[in-house]
């Protein structure tokens, strides 16, 4: 599995390329950045590490064995112990599980990190990979929205389940006895 790396300044032209290179298959399922983005790349990601310097956003990188960059995973709009979850995977990674992979990491570092209570996204309703993985995520859908004019859904993913303390009682065994494993670290 590729590392997922906090956005930094070094990441600037791998990121670039990666953008660039996966913009057509980007447009056939989200809305498209523009031209302007890839105009202003440079500027833009001095502003991405200025707001997430301020903690407005944490911006996330899937950074594979090479130093490619394979995906991003983005939390923006921190606020109020949530935020909203973004993400893309290169066309050349996907269907291989690593946007779900990624996504869970994600939320764990939202929870863990973060300490990010619920996390927000939206997908085009045409968009079935992305609402694959976001069910698969522990997202439940909670309402419609327009994404650039194309309908889609919004949803919603509490992070309690993440930072709960687990349940004392989950590990006994049926009888109510310790289990073994149990009665192992009882006695370190």
């Amino acid at each position: 599995m590729p590392e997922i790396q906090l956005l930094r300044p070094a990441h600037g032209p791998a990121l670039f390329a990666f953008e660039r290179e996966n913009r057509a298959y980007f447009a056939a399922s989200i809305p498209d950045r523009g031209d302007d983005y890839f105009a202003r790349f440079d500027e833009r990601h001095r502003a991405l590490l200025a707001e997430q310097e301020a903690g407005h956003c944490y911006f996330h990188l899937l950074v594979g064995a090479g130093g490619e960059v394979l995906g991003r995973m983005n939390l923006v709009d921190v606020a109020d112990g949530g935020a909203e979850l973004g993400y893309r995977i290169a066309e050349r990674a996907a269907g291989r599980g690593l946007a779900t992979w990624g996504v869970r990491e994600i939320c764990d570092l939202a929870a863990h990190r973060y300490g990010l209570m619920a996390l927000r996204a939206r997908t085009t309703l045409d968009n079935a990979a992305s609402r694959a993985v976001l069910a698969r995520s522990g997202f439940a859908v909670v309402g419609e929205t327009r994404l650039s004019g194309r309908p889609g859904l919004s949803y919603l993913r509490s992070l309690a389940d993440l930072i709960a303390p687990p349940d004392p009682t989950a590990a006994r065994s049926p009888s109510g006895n310790r289990t073994e494993r149990e009665e192992d670290q009882a006695g370190t």
